[in-house]
Formats: structure tokens, C-alpha cells, sequence
């Protein structure tokens, strides 16, 4: 090698390297800053990008924005006007009598329609159902049943259990010419997308579709860690369910995690919300549609040939319970579910009362649990004492002191992972749904969730949540101040990392 081939190698080379990344460094901090994130997601992508050379950048091309595919994107753009006509139908479909309701349900309500357009639709029968047995056993049930349609959307499926009840009844279903159609997300799924079964259920006249395909390749234009994270069943556009449960038998799933079987809790529902339900599934398919479907939507009576396609129709009143879903996501109104929680917890007066598997708040929501209970609210947090993931399990618990101090009830689940995602306030109100209390949940996946106006419903799912409590151990002042200082290391980094999580 030359003496000039060397200069270049040594000295030229690795210059112009080192100035190539301080430029794009600098450039994305740049860019990060203006974007106007929340102050923790902010710090936390800046010293991702400035302290890790190369790797840092290449990290948040990859995920550090909400990136959607510009095919994806077209297509949301030309769905809202049908979805938005759609909504709008929705308005004075079953009105809801606000004089019966507690003086903090109108504004939430108002602040929900607001952001999304669905607005709460009364008339509705719920049916909470808490086992994982009975939950599958239903569905299934409710599937044999089915004469027109089955829709199942969910994050997770699995074979196995009772799923293989709920996949032989759909090949029934199919066969005795009922339309099923199943969507799926692409990371949560993975496993059952490339499997057999898959293949077998297709085969058997079963649609099924992946939802936000991820890939590598994929990854350089769109962001791969946004999820679609709902769990919606519709059959016969009559018969809805949702909640927290994965289309997974708990005997058959994550064994070897070392957390117990996961505990879930899902609700039945008849009457009008139905009818959103569907349309949310309806909306979410279009959205993961090749180019035959998309030519759909360009004839004449368009809206009324997709209702019809999809089983979406008005759906009579069954009982009394008033319901508003809230879909959530970074395709519609970013910021829809973060703020509606702020709002849910800052209404409460006496009691509130929260469970979610992964406890990973941003500073507004840390600062709204702990001023409701240093007003005086009985505020009441239930995770699971083992989590499936170590970085969320330290993040979580870098945040018990402060909320301690603060008079919040820190208790910890020992019967399993507590999957449950529920929030009740003053035992008038109760959210319900697939929202987690964290940040991936509140930017980053598409969730669904219920805002459930009624006093007997939210006294059920309180009786639910003193079941868990009974099962749980309160985390005491002390034994948070005594914690050993590796542990402290440990959530202080998982804090750092707590917004890109």
C-alpha cells in the first residue's frame, strides 16, 4: 500500500465518516426538537442520537417517527369521506338521556366526540365475561350461531386449546356460507401468519389478512413497531366483543415466561355500539386491502354497498347501557386517548381505580394519579408482579415512590399476569378495552376502547377488580425506600428509555 493510500485510509476516510455523522446527528436533533414531542420522548431520542455514533441515527430512521406507507396513507385518505358520512349517520341514531348521568360523563363524552366523531349510542346489553374459558366458550358459541357474517380482529392469535374450538367453528360457519374474515397483526401474529394452520383455515373459505406488514424492507418506509393492537369480534353485525383478551388459550401461551397464565377480561355486547364496532373493522380492512378491493370504492352508492358487504347495519336497542368506543391511533387523532385519560382522571371525586400489565407513563398522566390522590381521591393502581418484559417491570417501579408518596395504592397481582385493561371512576363510569398505560399504547398502536356510562356495569367491573386486589400485596413506602441500589440503577435506566418503549 502506498504512502497516499494509506493518508486516505487512516486519515481521509474516517474524516469524512466522522463529519458525515456529526451532520446527520446534528441534522436529527435538529429535526427532533422541532417535531414538539412530549419532553421525555424528546431527551430520550436526543441521547439515543448523540451518544451512540451511527447506530443512534440509524435507530430512529428506522422508529423514532410515526411513519406510515404512502400507500397506506392514501388509502386512509380516501376512506374518511365515507367514514366521516358514516359517522355523521351514527349522530341521532340512539340518543342517550345525559339528565340520568353523572355531571362528569357529558364533558368526557363531549371531549370524545369532539376528537373522534363516534358519539356514545344508548340501548346497549353488556355482559362481562372473566375467565378465559367462558370467553372463548362464547365466542365460539356465538360463531356456530352466525348466519351472515364473522369478523375477528385481533393483535395475537395462536393455535391451540379452545382457539382450535373457535377455528373449527369458523370452517363450520364457512361452510354453511357465512362470509369470515379475520385480521390479524403482523408482529403479534407472526407466528400463525407462516403457519399450516393458516394455510388450512384459508383453504376452508376463511379470509384472513395481515395487518401493518413489517418487514425490512418495509421498515425503510414505514415505521414497523406501529401496531395494530385491538381485540374486536363481530358476528352477524348484532353480536360484538372486545377487551383485552389475545385470541389465545392462557394453558397454551408463554409457559415458559415465568409469569403465570395471563388474566384477561372481555365484555359481550348487543344493541347500537355495535354498530361501531363493526364500522372499526370495517375501516381497518380497507385499510390493509390490495387494488380489486380499492376499486369498490369508486361506484355509486358506495357507503351503503360496503355497510352491506360488511354486515354494518343499525342495530336495535337491547338494553339500557349508554357506550361511546373510542378507537385510537396515530392514523386518526394522535392524541385522542392520551388526552381522554388526563380528563378521566382528573373527573375523579372519590375513587379510582386502574389496572393495566404494563405501567409506563408519561409525565401529564404521572402528574394526574398523583393529584387525584393528593385531593383526596381513593386512587388504586393493579399490575402484575411479574412481567413478560424486564425493561417495562423496571420502568414501572422507577415510578412507586413518587406515586407512593403521593398516596396512590400500589398494588401488586400474584395470580398470574394481570392482562386487564380498565379504568372505573367513582363507581359511575368505566373505560374498558385494549389501552395500556403507556406510551406505545398512547402514540404508537391502534387501540379500541369503551367508555361505559352506567353505574351497574361499572359496579361489575369494580367487583371484578376487588377479586384482583384480593389477589394482590400493596407495596409499602418502606420496602420502595430499602430497595437494593443495583434496582434503583436498573429503573433509572429503564426510565431513560421508558418514552421510546
Amino acid at each position: 500500500m502506498s504512502e497516499e493510500q494509506v493518508h486516505w485510509f487512516f486519515t481521509v476516510y474516517p474524516t469524512i465518516l466522522l463529519l458525515a455523522d456529526l451532520t446527520i446527528r446534528i441534522g436529527l436533533s435538529f429535526r427532533v426538537i422541532m417535531l414538539k414531542r412530549p419532553h421525555g420522548v424528546t431527551f430520550a431520542w436526543l441521547i439515543v442520537i448523540l451518544l451512540i455514533p451511527f447506530l443512534g441515527a440509524i435507530v430512529y430512521l428506522f422508529v423514532g417517527e410515526n411513519r406510515i406507507s404512502e400507500k397506506r396513507a392514501a388509502r386512509s385518505r380516501q376512506s374518511q369521506d365515507y367514514y366521516q358520512y358514516w359517522l355523521n349517520s351514527l349522530r341521532n341514531r340512539s340518543p342517550v338521556n345525559w339528565d340520568d348521568m353523572v355531571d362528569t360523563c357529558l364533558p368526557l363524552h363531549n371531549q370524545a366526540e369532539q376528537l373522534i366523531g363516534i358519539p356514545a349510542l344508548a340501548g346497549n346489553q353488556l355482559e362481562l365475561i372473566e375467565t378465559p374459558d367462558d370467553i372463548l366458550d362464547a365466542i365460539a358459541n356465538d360463531i356456530r350461531q352466525a348466519r351472515s357474517t364473522c369478523h375477528l380482529q385481533f393483535y395475537i392469535w395462536q393455535e391451540g386449546g379452545k382457539v382450535t374450538e373457535i377455528e373449527n367453528a369458523l370452517c363450520e360457519a364457512a361452510a354453511r356460507g357465512v362470509t369470515c374474515r379475520i385480521l390479524l397483526d403482523s408482529i403479534g401474529s407472526q407466528d400463525f401468519l407462516k403457519s399450516e394452520r393458516k394455510k388450512a383455515l384459508q383453504e376452508a373459505g376463511i379470509k384472513i389478512r395481515e395487518a401493518l406488514p413489517a418487514g425490512l424492507i418495509k421498515a425503510l418506509f414505514a415505521r414497523i413497531d406501529i401496531r395494530n393492537h385491538r381485540k374486536i369480534v363481530v358476528i352477524d353485525g348484532e353480536i360484538a366483543y372486545t377487551g383485552s383478551q389475545n385470541m389465545v388459550d392462557p394453558r397454551y401461551f408463554k409457559q415458559d415466561s415465568g409469569v403465570g397464565q395471563w388474566v384477561d377480561v372481555m365484555v359481550r355486547i348487543t344493541g347500537p355500539v355495535v354498530e361501531s364496532l363493526a364500522g372499526t373493522f370495517t375501516s381497518d380492512w380497507y385499510l390493509e386491502s390490495d387494488e380489486q378491493y380499492v376499486q369498490i370504492f369508486e361506484g355509486e352508492d358506495t357507503f351503503d354497498s360496503i355497510r352491506q358487504m360488511f354486515d354494518v347495519h343499525i342495530v336495535e336497542k337491547t338494553g339500557e347501557t349508554p357506550v361511546q368506543l373510542v378507537p385510537s391511533g396515530p392514523g386518526l387523532v394522535p392524541e385522542a386517548i392520551h388526552s381522554l385519560l388526563l380528563t378521566t382522571i382528573y373527573s375523579a371525586r372519590d375513587e379510582l381505580v386502574l389496572t393495566t400489565p404494563y405501567f409506563v407513563p408519561d409525565e401529564p398522566l404521572l402528574t394526574a394519579l398523583k393529584s387525584a390522590a393528593q385531593r383526596g381521591v381513593n386512587v388504586t393502581l393493579i399490575v402484575p408482579r411479574k412481567n413478560d418484559s424486564k425493561l417495562v417491570h423496571y420502568a414501572s417501579r422507577s415510578h412507586y415512590l413518587e406515586l407512593a408518596k403521593s398516596g396512590v395504592r400500589i398494588m401488586l397481582f400474584n395470580g398470574g399476569l394481570l392482562h386487564s385493561k380498565t379504568i372505573t371512576v367513582d363507581r359511575e363510569f368505566a373505560l374498558f378495552g385494549s389501552v395500556n398505560l403507556d406510551m406505545r399504547s398512547f402514540w404508537l398502536n391502534f387501540e379500541a376502547t369503551l367508555f361505559i356510562y352506567d353505574r351497574t356495569f361499572t359496579d361489575k367491573v369494580r367487583t371484578i377488580l376487588a377479586h384482583y386486589e384480593d389477589q394482590s400485596e400493596e407495596v409499602q413506602l418502606d420496602e420502595i425506600e430499602s430497595r437494593p441500589v443495583i434496582n434503583r440503577f436498573k429503573e433509572n435506566i429503564a426510565l431513560l428509555i421508558g418514552p421510546l418503549l
